[in-house]
């Protein structure tokens, strides 16, 4: 689950509290393009986030990732399915609790307790819709950007940058860009009739602490047959 989104955020605040950077002796305002530019660099160079999204389609997110080869996700639906992962590499470490298990079969599962470990299985053997999530993050470009207003996210003041294209029609995408210190995207929300997504980043550049399970918690390679 890989949300493809364009950032970008403010730079250069100096003797001004606007977005502006000394340009030939005068001061320049940023357009909101250049704003989206600087923060969709600044996002790609980091080292570790954390992103967690909230989606009106019925499901939370939390990923914690080096945004290359390392992260970990938990993933809950409104069903009371959920789903635990660790990516290293190629190699995935899953657990799910026993309404995922029943949802992905079809049928009861035997028992009464939820399993507590973890079913390792390759990488590559994720598709689309199963829950699991890649490490990278794709932070792109597109549409039409424009300016909102100031803001504040838990705090930090902010501005709105807005996006909007064509091919979505009637969706827009507001990004909330920190306007001190790096220019962190901390917030975006996806918007459009019926339909709500809120993605919040967090944890720039902390240590990540990703690794294997014990592997006295590690189920044997074949019990990975439960996750197809």
């Amino acid at each position: 689950m890989v949300v493809t989104v364009r950032v970008a955020a403010l730079v250069c605040l100096v003797g001004a509290a606007v977005a502006g950077c000394a340009d030939g002796g005068g001061a320049r305002e940023r357009s909101a393009a250049q704003m989206l530019d600087d923060a969709n660099d600044t996002m790609s160079s980091l080292k570790s986030v954390t992103v967690d999204m909230t989606s009106g389609a019925g499901f939370s997110m939390r990923v914690t990732t080096d945004l290359r080869s390392r992260c970990t996700s938990k993933v809950a639906w409104k069903n009371g399915a959920r789903l635990e992962q660790i990516r290293i590499g190629e190699t995935d470490y899953v657990r799910p609790n026993r309404t995922y298990l029943e949802r992905w079969k079809g049928s009861a599962v035997s028992g009464k307790d939820d399993q507590e470990r973890w079913i390792k299985v390759p990488a590559g053997r994720a598709e689309p819709g199963d829950g699991l999530s890649a490490c990278p993050r794709e932070f792109a470009s597109f549409g039409k950007v424009t300016k909102g207003r100031s803001t504040e996210v838990d705090g930090s003041p902010a501005i709105e940058l807005v996006v909007t294209d064509k091919a979505d029609k009637g969706g827009a995408y507001t990004f909330q860009v920190a306007t001190e210190g790096k220019p962190y995207i901390l917030k975006v929300v996806y918007q459009r009739t019926g339909e709500r997504t809120t993605t919040s980043y967090s944890a720039f550049d902390e240590p990540l602490g990703v690794r294997a399970p014990a592997e006295a918690d590690v189920l044997a390679a074949t019990a990975g047959d439960l996750i197809a």
